[in-house]
């Protein structure tokens, strides 16, 4: 019993890595292992019997948690778009624009899957939407099978890195960050992660272009009468967009000077990105609605459909994360908006309906009941570890792995890469990451670029062969025996599961190479950030000392004070002047840093 008592939190960790390999559920193995050592400790001694009356106030809060409402309206939101129609509509539209391209309807699953992620949030219904809507037509059209799959599971993984992703709401919760910072540090890389998707898919059409063919002349339907496919108007609508939001964004200053009648000098980067990017995309959107209404014919049919397709689910991005990102709205509010736009987009369409609606509510109960269920049995684990001394342990066991920060990071994303064979991000961001969140805050690691680069990581656990979940909803839709193409009449051949788990592998590795950039450059996740406010208390003491001093009482001076320790209160007349303001001395003692480009917070 000795033994257990010396060692109870390594014996712990054990237990709830043998109730995980035994196959239960991993929100009942969490809180029955909880509770299993709970008890043994109290009846040991380890800690006091006590400990047991903290779980009803930690569940209460938990309740009570306003950040993790965000969780089901993003959910609602990106159901209700997605079985709206919207992914069949972009794949389409966006399908016809790069269809002459070689590797064009790969370049459009990649950019569909980023606009889908944005708007959805959850892998899965990326994953299956696009599987069941382009799929046919890449392998109709001539596509390997292997990229096929890879590069549809692939880009429904962005669903965990671009905001606004579940994940990284979870994340920010865990660390105890915000929503808005985490979603800001984990722009810029989800951005090059897209770019670097497109870059496999350009190589491939240049070093194995039968891979990847261009879509055929017949299959391109938005033409014009005269039979040319209409991309000057297309282009000409892009150049106009892009002028607006560089006026725009370079005038934001004079702007807010003349709104608010004072002269502004500055203003944050992400203010002018969002308000920019929606005052484009709004003029875009103004000249095709006056091109229908007028029956001018200035617009293609190419340019008009891509506008009216692409502009309303880009602009509900920007209301949802440019809100959030200026401020306007927390994460909850933010979400709340989305569900809402969500469903009058939805509603306008016409593809609104009451068994739809019925399917997203079951659909984001279920996933909604699914992490609360994790999170309420991690917080019993987590609570009866830290009685334990639990993370003293885990301190001891990382704290002292050689290399310093850069080490502790490999050896932490190795061992998350590992354990994401076998755990979703749900599972990983309730478990793991509070056990290494301290040791990575006492490193000096700031943990916005901490979550983001464990965001990055567990995006692998969606491709992991031969466990990953997005490799599993792709196979789910993906044809298993040889089936008559619906256009062209031929029998197609099926895809098989080694061809899914084959295209997969290139994916993982450009996975794997982000979450090295991300350790090797930490600037791409934090010079998004706000700047940092740093308050040198010492100085604000020494000053304010300084202050009450120069009123004639030497307060810094105990002979100076009279018998008895009365120290005698100052005439009105003998206020401290204006230009010796203690409250000065504060406001000038606080100075404004940059963030840390490294590590540091």
């Amino acid at each position: 019993m000795e033994f257990i008592s010396t060692n109870f939190a390594p014996i712990m960790f054990a237990g709830l890595a043998l109730f995980l390999i035994l196959g239960f559920p991993v929100a009942f193995s969490l809180g029955a292992c909880g509770l299993f050592f709970g008890l043994l400790g109290i009846e040991l001694g380890v800690f006091p019997a006590t400990i047991l009356a903290w779980l009803p106030e930690r569940l209460i809060g938990i309740m009570a948690n306003d950040t993790l409402l965000a969780v089901p309206f993003f959910t609602l939101m990106g159901l209700i778009l997605e079985r709206s129609g919207m992914a069949e509509d972009l794949l389409d539209s966006v399908g016809q624009v790069f269809g002459p391209l070689r590797g064009g309807l790969a370049l459009a699953v990649i950019f569909v899957g980023a606009l889908l992620a944005a708007t959805t949030g959850v892998v899965a219904a990326s994953v299956i939407s696009m599987g069941l809507i382009s799929m046919p037509i890449m392998l109709r059209y001539g596509y390997s099978r292997p990229l096929t799959s890879g590069v549809i599971a692939a880009s429904g993984t962005l669903a965990q890195i671009i905001p606004p992703s579940l994940v990284l709401i979870i994340m920010a919760d865990q660390l105890g960050r915000s929503v808005g910072d985490m979603y800001k540090g984990a722009f810029m890389p989800a951005f090059m992660l897209v770019g670097l998707y497109v870059l496999w898919v350009v190589l491939l059409a240049i070093f194995k272009p039968q891979a990847v063919p261009a879509l055929p002349p017949e299959a391109r339907t938005l033409r014009e009468p005269n039979g040319s496919a209409g991309y000057p108007s297309l282009v000409a609508v892009l150049v106009i967009s892009a002028l607006v939001a560089w006026v725009l964004e370079s005038h934001m200053a004079d702007i807010h000077s003349w709104w608010e009648g004072h002269l502004v000098e500055s203003v944050p980067t992400d203010e002018k990105v969002v308000v920019a990017a929606c005052g484009g995309a709004f003029v875009a959107w103004l000249i095709a609605s006056a091109n229908r209404l007028t029956g001018l014919g200035l617009l293609s049919k190419l340019a008009e459909r891509v506008t009216f397709v692409l502009i309303p689910p880009l602009l509900l991005i920007f209301l949802v994360l440019g809100t959030i990102f200026l401020g306007v709205a927390s994460p909850t509010e933010g979400g709340a908006m989305g569900a809402v736009g969500a469903l009058i987009m939805a509603l306008l369409r016409g593809r609104l309906s009451w068994s739809l609606l019925k399917q997203a509510l079951a659909s984001t109960t279920r996933l909604s009941s699914f992490v609360m269920f994790i999170l309420i049995g991690a917080t019993i684990f987590s609570m009866v570890f830290q009685a334990a001394d639990g993370p003293v342990w885990v301190e001891h066991l990382l704290a002292d792995l050689p290399g310093g920060q850069v080490g502790f990071l490999i050896f932490v994303n190795v061992m998350i890469f590992f354990l994401a064979f076998f755990l979703d991000y749900f599972e990983l961001s309730f478990i793991v990451v509070p056990l290494l969140a301290p040791v990575a805050d006492k490193l000096g690691i700031d943990l916005i670029w901490f979550g983001v680069l464990l965001a990055v990581n567990m995006q692998t656990s969606f491709l992991h062969p031969p466990f990953g979940f997005a490799l599993f909803f792709l196979r789910s839709v993906a044809p298993e025996k040889p089936y008559k193409d619906a256009v062209t009449g031929r029998i197609m051949e099926p895809v098989t599961t080694m061809q899914i788990y084959k295209g997969a592998i290139p994916f993982l590795f450009i996975q794997l190479i982000m979450v090295s950039v991300l350790i090797a450059f930490p600037g791409l996740v934090t010079g998004s950030l706000d700047k940092k406010v740093d308050v040198n208390m010492d100085a604000v003491g020494a000053q304010m000392l300084e202050s009450l001093n120069q009123d004639g009482n030497d307060y810094g001076d105990a002979e100076a004070q009279p018998p008895g320790g009365a120290v005698p209160m100052p005439e009105p007349e003998s206020a401290a002047p204006a230009e010796d303001d203690p409250f000065k001395a504060i406001q000038e003692a606080v100075q404004p840093q940059e963030p840390a480009s490294g590590a540091s917070q």
